[in-house]
């Protein structure tokens, strides 16, 4: 028999690395998989709310294709175009371009609006200029609003009636000077307003292809054109004036209006053939104010018309509960928290523990479904859908934070940051080392975010010893999570 050797059990050797292995248990059991679960029971809820509201409108789409039931194409355009010019009956028009500090597009959007086919008797542009800055001219500098004049003295000498209006405050921003511009004296005998931002490059038929369709249709408030990122609107003033006019309660004062009006029992026609170009954001900084805007403006529209809505008899409860429902609470404001907490936050943080268990279902079939019903909108950017799933992870931190800012009417709720716009100019080069400048604060408060919720998903795949990642729709499923799937 071999002799047994006994060796005398060596003493436990205890370390930082233990006491933060005990500490991290202890705080997940009775902690983290609880918020984690849930977590996960309030987001599978909002995404199936999500998926549903996608089908519906992905079959609502589908049904106007294939069949081509479309609304506007009811109207008989041509002989309502040969009745006004038979009978001289052009309603009197005006457009309104609001600026501020347009000193790269104005010369554009003043000469597009001025060059649109329709009676110079029966048609006024409306330039309402609110700039204050200072544009370098060879070697002397001048005032935006000095330039902007001028260019409106030249197509007033070619005979086109335009008026030039300043103000001496930016009350209401946008929507204070769309108000006052329709409370002037030459604008009593106008019929429709047609609205177009500074960028606008509308063509010389749109006036022809639009206000026919209010004509034929009394109850037709609003005709809007498509264009890249929203609409370009033929307004019936008398649609704006029953609904209460322009108000600056929000940083999205053309969907204040739209939902006031609509309550009011005023029907509207979205034209989707016919373009209206724009420009899109030239920078990242620039574009991630517009999403704030248009994120937190929706939201916090919700917060102060939902007694509104609620409380209006005039349209169906089917109307009112879509209005709240499906337009504000799911696609204004649950479709950004469910990018952001759930597929950034929730899934990602689940890899760090394994009593979480998701289902195929919630983590890869629905946020699959919903992403392929969004990308098959734009066939032709199908191949930019991995991509885009990724810049949407990066966006959703901002938009999410401005939804809930918009609801809780926090600081920034009201901030109006004018997208900058370069139109055909080139920018000279101080501006350019000014944007250059600009472009390397990391230290602004949106980047500081983004990169701390890359790091953190940095994080979770390294502490899981994770080699290879599993790219889901609007988040990333790891490995060791997929395994659990299958």
């Amino acid at each position: 028999m071999k002799n047994l050797i006994f060796q005398e059990p060596k003493e436990r050797v205890t370390d930082g690395t233990s006491g933060i292995s005990y500490a991290w248990n202890s705080i997940r059991a009775s902690v983290i998989v609880p918020l984690l679960h849930l977590a996960i029971i309030l987001c599978s809820v909002m995404s199936l709310m999500l998926f549903i509201e996608r089908v519906y409108m992905a079959i609502v789409i589908l049904y106007v294709k294939v069949l081509r039931k479309k609304r506007y194409t009811e109207y008989k355009l041509e002989e309502m175009k040969e009745d006004l010019e038979l009978n001289k009956s052009y309603p009197m028009v005006l457009v309104q371009i609001p600026m501020y500090n347009e000193k790269e597009v104005y010369k554009l959007s003043i000469g597009a609006a001025c060059g649109l086919s329709w009676p110079s008797d029966r048609l006024i542009v409306q330039v309402l200029d609110d700039s204050t800055n200072e544009v370098l001219r060879t070697d002397f500098f001048q005032y935006t609003q000095k330039l902007v004049e001028l260019e409106c003295l030249k197509w007033i000498e070619k005979g086109v009636n335009v008026k030039y209006e300043t103000r001496k405050n930016r009350n209401g921003y946008k929507a204070g000077a769309l108000k006052e511009g329709l409370e002037k004296q030459y604008v009593k005998d106008c019929q429709f307003v047609v609205i177009f931002d500074a960028d606008f490059q509308p063509d010389e038929d749109f006036l022809w292809r639009t206000i026919p369709y209010l004509l034929e249709n009394k109850e037709l408030g609003l005709v809007q054109a498509r264009w890249k990122f929203g609409t370009a609107g033929v307004w019936r003033i008398q649609a704006i004036e029953d609904a209460g006019g322009w108000k600056d309660r929000t940083t999205v004062e053309d969907m204040d209006l739209a939902v006031r009006a609509s309550l009011k029992g005023w029907k509207f026609v979205f034209v989707g053939d016919l373009g209206v170009k724009n420009e899109l954001p030239s920078t990242f900084k620039a574009y991630r104010y517009q999403q704030h805007r248009w994120s937190c403006g929706p939201s916090n529209l919700f917060r102060k018309m939902t007694r509104e809505i609620i409380l209006c008899e005039r349209v169906s409860v089917w109307k009112r509960l879509y209005l709240i429902y499906a337009f504000f609470i799911v696609r204004k404001i649950i479709a950004h928290w469910v990018t952001f907490f759930f597929y950034c936050i929730v899934i990602p943080t689940s890899v760090l523990v394994p009593e979480i268990q998701l289902t195929k279902p919630i983590a890869i079939y629905i946020p699959a479904t919903i992403t392929l019903l969004n990308a098959v909108c734009t066939p032709r950017s199908f191949h930019l859908i991995v991509f885009w799933i990724l810049f949407e992870n990066v966006m959703s931190l901002l938009r999410a934070k401005a939804a809930i800012i918009g609801l809780l009417e926090a600081n920034r709720v009201n901030e109006w940051v004018v997208t900058e716009k370069h139109g055909n100019t080139k920018k000279q080069k101080n501006n350019i080392k000014t944007l250059k400048k600009s472009r390397s604060r990391v230290g602004e408060s949106n980047c500081v975010g983004m990169i701390g919720k890359g790091l953190a998903q940095d994080l979770c795949i390294s502490l899981d010893h994770v080699n290879l990642v599993k790219l889901v729709p609007f988040g990333f499923i790891y490995q060791s999570e997929y395994d659990r799937f299958n």
